[in-house]
């Protein structure tokens, strides 16, 4: 993990590999952002114009290396773009800080220290720079680098493994003796620990993460952190009736398990329950997904990834807040003991489901999971999962779907997202869709109208909630995994998809704000 510090050096005086600011964009050409007022001292006062020779314009995502003049401590400057100058001054926008921050991290690799000198005038400032930089930094590096023992016994050491990540990030130009920036610039460390331990166990390999591996991963953080960790083997959830992640599970060498994380607090006056979807491995079960669709399936796990994250960072955070994860896993593969379409399953609701297509699996452990949190009457359910490819046909590939049973829950949790930068859109559950699933043989089917199958599977999993209960459905099947170039401090791979959204409405919930 980076580390990251609040530098009691001015930006001429840090001693680093690098130092960056922030460039803004109007119809005169670039700007610079507050914090670059040392940098472009150096410059003589013509930073702005050097960078617009060089074809700079302060769009968002741009990025210019230039040498440093003898002013300064460092060898090089880094301009990174922030969009558009804002409408008030130094009010620049928190995700285009993090995003700009993001960026800059990216193109340091390699590096061992790094002073980002990007707008700080406030807390929230502070805080959108140091998780952007963060999150930039991140590098999956567990299988690479190895040694190569096919090459010569006597060959010389070469540069062969990853670039390692930005080693250290010094925020210039914040308050370090200030409690409040102090605290900011931890709750960033905390919370982006988390994120990319979620990012590290979707981009796991399947052949190493499977529900038992999974299960083991959080035993081991909960005993670090002091969170109550049960486990729910193969023999537990036949004994209990876990219809839905044994009918999913049974096709793999690898069982399900159903893993309960509990973080409790003893101010807490509220219980947050969060539910997330595990499939280690999708393969699409019977219904065998076709060529070219199965590649990417360790993400399937993104939605478990993401609550197990929120739960320890809920922890590490002390929120005056109980919140308990519930991780449904199972690996989704066919052989001669897989479900096939046309079996029906007891759910442990009660509730019999006819499954008319084995690669909707992930409704169905949820629709345990969701019935055994509801047991435990917390104050609101929100399950995520990398449901449907409908929901990435609706929104994109950047935007997460929410849908809930209460619309008053579900308009403060698309709040809550867009404040922490994750861009999501509230969707409808629209009660004709409902019957669509109705079956001849069981109670309902895990399938309905075609159209609209990003909706059809939200109304499956309300049917699982118990009564009196706030519930939201987070398909994040767009953003949980990233297909294409990096940008801003979106990795390629695992993004650890709405963790920021969960611990902010976790924190908000202890303040008493549930939504």
């Amino acid at each position: 993990m980076t580390a990251l510090t609040l530098s009691t050096a001015g930006a001429a005086t840090l001693r680093a590999d690098a130092l960056v600011v922030g460039v803004a964009k109007n119809a005169k050409g670039p700007v610079l952002a507050p914090g670059a007022e040392a940098v472009d001292k150096a410059f003589d006062g013509k930073l702005a114009s050097v960078l617009a020779t060089l074809g700079a314009v302060g769009a968002e995502g741009e990025l210019t290396k230039l040498p440093a003049p003898s002013g300064l401590k460092v060898p090089v400057v880094v301009a990174v773009g922030l969009g558009p100058v804002p409408d008030k001054e130094d009010a620049y926008d928190a995700e285009a800080l993090r995003r700009a921050a993001g960026t800059a991290a990216r193109a340091l690799a390699g590096s061992k220290k790094a002073g980002f000198a990007l707008p700080a005038g406030s807390v929230e400032d502070a805080a959108a720079v140091a998780e952007g930089a963060l999150l930039g930094s991140y590098a999956f590096t567990a299988y690479q680098g190895g040694e190569n023992k096919l090459a010569p016994k006597d060959a010389k050491a070469k540069d062969s493994g990853p670039k390692l990540p930005l080693a250290e990030i010094a925020l210039v130009g914040a308050k370090p003796r200030d409690k409040a920036y102090k605290a900011a610039v931890e709750r960033a460390l905390a919370l982006v620990e988390e994120i990319n331990r979620a990012r590290d166990l979707i981009n796991t390999p399947p052949n190493d993460l499977y529900p038992e591996s999974f299960a083991a991963v959080a035993t081991a953080a909960g005993k670090e952190h002091g969170i109550k960790v049960q486990v729910l083997d193969e023999k537990a959830l036949v004994k209990g009736g876990f219809g839905g992640l044994l009918g999913v599970g049974q096709g793999s060498t690898h069982g399900p398990r159903l893993v309960k994380l509990a973080y409790t607090h003893p101010k807490a006056e509220k219980t947050l329950a969060l539910v997330g979807k595990g499939i280690t491995y999708d393969s699409g079960g019977i219904s065998l997904k076709p060529a070219g669709h199965n590649e990417t399936m360790k993400c399937d796990m993104s939605g478990a990834a993401a609550v197990f994250a929120a739960v320890v960072a809920a922890a590490r955070l002390g929120l005056k807040v109980n919140v308990t994860g519930w991780l449904a896993l199972a690996e989704n593969m066919p052989s001669g003991n897989a479900t096939r379409p046309g079996d029906v399953l007891r759910m442990y609701s009660g509730k019999t489901v006819e499954v008319l297509n084995t690669d909707a699996e992930g409704r169905l452990v949820l629709a345990d999971a969701l019935t055994r949190a509801s047991e435990e009457k917390p104050d609101a359910i929100v399950d995520v999962a990398t449901l449907t490819g409908a929901m990435v046909l609706a929104l994109g590939n950047r935007t997460f779907g929410i849908m809930a049973n209460d619309d008053a829950f579900r308009t403060s949790i698309h709040e809550i997202a867009e404040e922490v930068g994750e861009a999501s859109w509230p969707m409808p559950l629209p009660a004709d869709l409902r019957k669509g699933m109705d079956s001849p043989t069981a109670d309902i089917a895990n399938m309905g109208e075609r159209m609209g199958g990003g909706l059809v599977a939200g109304l499956f999993l309300k049917e699982f909630v118990g009564e009196g209960i706030a519930w939201a459905h987070l398909d994040i099947a767009g953003p949980a995994f990233h297909e294409g170039a990096p940008y801003g401090y979106t990795p390629k791979g695992g993004t650890g998809s709405a963790v920021r959204t969960l611990v902010r409405l976790a924190e908000r919930t202890a303040d008493g704000d549930l939504g």
